[in-house]
């Protein structure tokens, strides 16, 4: 709210100077990642305003904003606009839009961290650098509680020629963040991890019922439907107390949501991270998150939630899923007091959202080659942009590059008189309806025979649905009815969900930071250091995979060999997040199968990897520097995964992107196999007639960030490579073995049947570690 008093304070003196008479137009444009955030946002803004005598108008302009009302804005703008990375580029591409930006004066990108390092991010860069140019005077700040490179991010934000003379504002007053657990009355030595934490649920109700107003974060909007039904079972008097908030709820379901905690009407409200961002909700007492949060910025955001008033420190209590996850609390505290804040590294030349912003600017009006390249280059993201790379662009745009030059479709831009512009209507209204760089499923709405809109589940969920079936949304059981039209008509249901819906994205890795921290803790519990609370709890677990095996120290890597069920598992334990760990997985079985010719099954998570096999594997025939050598890396990964069919993933994103594939208009969107069938299209006419195209090779490259972490897997070999590899062959699996092996058993079992086995495991494993 600081930044907010800058040009609120300099309009009130103008106020005085002038007699009480105002200067029309938009003055400040406040651009925040999140529609729920937007309306907590101009209610914050248009109060203080009003507080401080300066009769401003603050406005929202979202994708919730119905088209009358944006109507009105374009005719007459108000004061202070609150708006999102997209609706700002849609903004852009009106010719009128410029003449009301003579009076702006400040740009607030708040929650910079969340848009850095995105596609929505190379966006915003784009828009600021458009209105950098429009309003040379203009000042432009960024708002980020949580980020590990705040230099970079300056420079990201005001761009690289400015980054010189901007500057980094750091409050004076440390805010207290307290961080506990909520330790299991019995801890289990052998964990497995699916099972959502269901055994804490009574100590959470506990935990729940001592305070006023609690928010309890899950990472995933399938674990929030989870944890809200099994906490309403558990207390049915809290029925009308207890909330639900996600991303996939109604609009008006989420503003519900959030009006009442403002008020302070609800005991507690299940969430994700649709409300960790800066939304202040005074009357929160107290934040419980359910799981490891993975990342240590991540940690101290959701801490933030509660305690927002002064002199109040943020308290968060951890509730582990699985015994594991104390290790990665205890790790991220310790890394937390240290401020090892995670890196948010920007977003390099992704052409697509080049192409689109080439298409956007030639909407707004028409630009010369060389003028609209100086500007491109004002970003971050593209002040190494070549000229051939931006030559490729224009060519694009213009007609489609050399494979699509035959359909007029892809002509988008017309070069008249030197200059580059879009006459055609059509393209002009596809376009903006397709502004935008978030990409996901395609999702089908969710509302009642008779009644109000409940949410969304993604395309493929609901395919999977049959009338009848039972499943869980906006905290309600509801029943299949039909499908029609993009929308699945559902009544409410009684019994027990015959299906949870999943949405993409739902595991997070571990952070690097994170996962330096826990080898540290690991490594000081193999020298008998249990230097916090949750490691003392898990004491019992360390020892015994001590005693059966080892515990590492930071120089070195445990790899364990054993028989198991008369197959011969062999597993490794970097640490270093399920994505790296994926490719690790496929690279090691491919160089050992080099060596003798075998056939792995692979398992992960993010602590190690298995790999499965009828015969030994010859470990040791191959050095250590061998196995994690760099060398032929992206071609070892090329032909140990499908990097075709990941790459042709990606390019989906892209395609849609640079516009070559539309999610259809209103009321008639396109299905999800119907984008990914043209997108196949396009990839395989580029890759046959176009090889060299520029997003052909970003579809490659982001396959590999992306579902890799390609960087940091190369930085993982580096790091193995210099290690010294324990062998060790216990003859039962070991704590850090057994979630790794259920992990492989799970593609083969019902969770049903699964949760019987895995039971019956612990127990002949617990009857064997007390001998």
């Amino acid at each position: 709210m600081s930044v907010w008093l800058g040009p609120i304070l300099q309009e009130s003196a103008k106020l005085l100077q002038n007699d009480g008479e105002m200067e029309s137009g938009l003055k400040v444009l406040w651009i925040t990642p999140l529609r729920a955030l937007a309306g907590d946002t101009v209610n914050a803004l248009q109060t203080s305003a009003e507080q401080l005598g300066v009769p401003w108008r603050v406005q929202l302009r979202t994708s919730d904003v119905g088209s009358s009302a944006k109507a009105k804005q374009r005719k007459d703008i108000p004061d202070t606009l609150v708006t999102t990375p997209e609706s700002l580029t849609i903004l852009l591409t009106y010719e009128d839009f410029r003449s009301r930006l003579t009076s702006l004066r400040c740009v607030v990108v708040d929650e910079w961290h969340e848009l850095l390092g995105t596609k929505r991010g190379v966006q915003t860069e784009l828009a600021l650098a458009r209105l950098r140019k429009f309003c040379p005077e203009l000042r432009v700040w960024g708002i980020s509680a949580t980020l590990g490179n705040l230099e970079q991010a300056l420079a990201t934000l005001v761009g690289p020629e400015r980054s010189r003379d901007a500057v980094i504002v750091q409050g004076d007053t440390k805010k207290e963040t307290e961080i506990a657990s909520l330790l299991p009355a019995q801890i289990e030595r052998f964990p497995w991890a699916g099972h959502s934490g269901g055994t804490m649920v009574g100590e959470v109700v506990g935990m729940i019922d001592q305070a006023k107003n609690t928010l309890v974060f899950t990472n995933t909007r399938s674990q929030t439907e989870v944890w809200y039904q099994a906490i309403l079972k558990t207390r049915p008097d809290w029925a009308g107390m207890l909330a639900i908030h996600h991303g996939s709820l109604d609009t008006s379901v989420r503003q519900w949501v959030e009006e009442r905690l403002r008020a302070g009407d609800l005991k507690a409200v299940v969430c994700t991270s649709s409300l960790d961002l800066g939304v202040d909700y005074p009357l929160v007492e107290q934040v419980l998150q359910v799981g490891s949060p993975k990342g240590i910025a991540r940690l101290v955001q959701r801490a933030g939630r509660s305690g927002h008033r002064p002199g109040v420190p943020s308290r968060l209590t951890f509730v582990p899923t699985h015994a594991l996850e104390l290790v990665e609390l205890a790790a991220a505290r310790r890394a937390m007091h240290r401020r090892q804040i995670e890196a948010r590294l920007p977003e390099n030349k992704p052409l697509d959202v080049l192409v689109q912003h080439a298409v956007t600017c030639g909407i707004e009006g028409s630009y010369r080659s060389e003028e609209l390249l100086a500007e491109v280059r004002d970003t971050t993201a593209f002040e190494s942009l070549t000229d051939a790379e931006w030559e490729w662009v224009l060519k694009f745009c213009k007609e489609g590059g050399e494979s699509l030059h035959a359909y007029p479709e892809f002509h988008r831009l017309q070069h008249i008189d030197d200059q580059y512009c879009v006459t055609d209507k059509r393209t002009v209204r596809q376009h903006r309806m397709s502004i935008g760089t978030i990409t996901s499923d395609a999702e089908v709405q969710v509302q009642y025979l008779k009644g109000s809109k409940l949410g969304s589940v993604e395309e493929t969920f609901a395919a999977r649905l049959k009338p009848g079936d039972r499943f869980l949304l906006a905290g309600k059981l509801l029943e299949l009815v039909r499908v029609r039209d993009n929308t699945a008509y559902v009544k409410k249901a009684r019994g027990n969900p015959t299906a949870v819906p999943r949405w993409m994205g739902g595991r997070m890795p571990l952070s690097s930071e994170l996962s330096a921290a826990m080898r540290e803790e690991l490594a000081a519990a193999a020298r008998g250091e249990y230097r916090e609370a949750e490691m003392e709890a898990v004491k019992p677990l360390l020892v015994l995979q001590q005693k059966w095996s080892r515990l590492p120290s930071e120089k070195q890597l445990l790899v364990e060999q054993l028989e198991f069920k008369k197959r011969h598992l062999l597993l490794f334990y970097p640490m270093e997040g399920r994505l790296v760990h994926e490719g690790l997985a496929a690279l090691l079985a491919l160089r050992l199968s080099r060596i003798k010719p075998i056939t792995f099954s692979i398992a992960i998570n993010d602590y190690g990897l298995l790999l499965e096999s009828v015969e030994v594997a010859p470990l040791e025939e191959l050095k250590t520097a061998e196995l994690f050598s760099i060398e032929n890396l992206e071609s070892d990964i090329g032909e140990s995964l499908n990097s075709t069919e990941m790459a042709k993933r990606h390019f989906r994103e892209i395609a849609r992107i640079s516009g070559m594939i539309h999610s259809g208009f209103p009321g008639r969107s396109k299905t999800m196999r119907y984008l990914q069938a043209s997108s196949n299209l396009f990839y395989d006419v580029f890759a046959q007639f176009e090889p060299d195209s520029l997003l052909l090779q970003q579809s490659r490259r982001e396959a590999l960030e992306k579902q890799l972490e390609w960087k940091r897997l190369m930085a993982t070999m580096q790091r193995l490579e210099s290690l010294e590899c324990l062998v060790e062959r216990p003859k039962k699996p070991t704590p850090l073995a057994f979630p790794l092996i259920v992990e492989r058993m799970r593609e083969r079992l019902s969770s049903e049947t699964l949760a019987d086995r895995v039971l019956k495991m612990q127990q002949q494993l617990e009857i064997a570690a007390a001998h």
